[in-house]
């Protein structure tokens, strides 16, 4: 008599093979997904945090530095005038004039006052001094096929943009059907909904993928799926790899934001500022002394120009320069001066 094969039960029953690998790749994209967000919403914070940090220095700085900044400027200004009035003034020798116009120049260009070349000859030097050519540009020697490849990349580029935009364009369409004041009719629910347009409004304008995807898991409004139907397994598989692409360009463009805010001046400071104070230092104070310290140094530099403006000291006294700048450090003065009076005289 032949054997009965045994019915299945339930344990038995397994998913096809395709869904399976299906669930093991949404998972592993949702995974992915969650941790992009996270990164994203600490890097945000990080930035904005450090911006905040940067506003609340620089005001700082402006009304307690004011003041300093001010001085230095008319200080600054007193020893333009003063050299184009011994310019105008008094008669020198050709050799003798070149020397003092060395003596400004290299005021100027070692960052102690600003640079004026307000004559001719200082314009040249300066242009001598400064002046770096670039060699034949590369692209001037660029053959067809690099050009084509140069093109094709930008155009990659330009289209993976707009490709990122129109898939921000769809998720702002999905949350504003979904949450436009207009589409409810009792009061409380329009001001609700009211409130989340506005964060969904500023997360499009500001091509903030993560944030709309925040505002749809937050009120539970994402996409439904089978999750015993293929073509659903897919298309969500699909969806979300799209999205994942473009978070991960967006915390990658969060991360250069935040290392060129903290590559500027004020943003240099502000870091600086923060070791300095672990370590128990007032760096803001330390700052203030320096700018003090420098504008003393500036001054007895007035002093000296005026002296020989008046010929209370020689020519030879003056080429040798002023006796304050022997005690000087030329790199403290190039790293405070410069940039003080960089940032004061734009």
């Amino acid at each position: 008599m032949p054997r009965k094969t045994p019915p299945l039960s339930h344990s038995t029953v397994t998913t096809p093979l395709a869904l399976s690998q299906l669930h093991i790749r949404l998972q592993f994209l949702e995974k992915s997904h969650q941790s992009l967000l996270k990164q994203i919403k600490r890097k945000r914070t990080e930035l904005n945090n450090f911006i905040e940090q940067t506003r609340s220095f620089a005001t700082e700085i402006f009304h307690k530095a004011s003041p300093s900044f001010q001085k230095m400027a008319e200080l600054d200004q007193d020893i333009h005038v003063l050299f184009d009035e011994i310019f105008t003034s008094r008669k020198f020798g050709k050799q003798t004039f070149k020397n003092i116009e060395a003596v400004y120049l290299k005021l100027q260009v070692t960052g102690i006052i600003s640079l004026k070349p307000s004559r001719k000859q200082f314009s040249t030097e300066l242009d001598e001094l400064f002046d770096n050519p670039e060699p034949e540009s590369d692209f001037s020697r660029e053959t067809a096929e690099g050009r084509h490849q140069h093109w094709q990349t930008q155009e990659s580029h330009g289209e993976a943009r707009t490709g990122d935009k129109r898939k921000i364009r769809e998720t702002f369409l999905r949350l504003a059907e979904i949450f436009h004041p207009d589409k409810v009719k009792d009061s409380e629910t329009q001001t609700d909904h009211t409130e989340i347009m506005k964060s969904i409004n500023q997360a499009y304008q500001e091509g903030d993928l993560a944030r709309l995807l925040e505002i749809e898991r937050l009120h539970q409004v994402g996409e439904v799926i089978d999750n015993n139907s293929e073509d659903d397994l897919t298309r969500k598989c699909r969806t979300i790899e799209q999205q994942n692409q473009i978070l991960l360009t967006q915390y990658e463009n969060l991360k250069r934001e935040l290392r060129l805010a903290k590559n500027t001046h004020v943003g240099t400071m502000v870091s600086d500022s923060r070791k300095a104070a672990k370590k128990g230092i007032d760096s803001m104070a330390i700052m203030l002394e320096t700018i003090d310290n420098q504008i003393n140094v500036i001054s007895q530099i007035r002093d000296f120009v005026k002296d020989f403006r008046e010929q209370k000291i020689t020519i030879k006294e003056f080429l040798g320069g002023p006796p304050t700048l022997h005690s000087l450090d030329e790199e403290i003065m190039e790293d405070i001066l410069e940039q003080m009076l960089s940032e004061l005289m734009r």
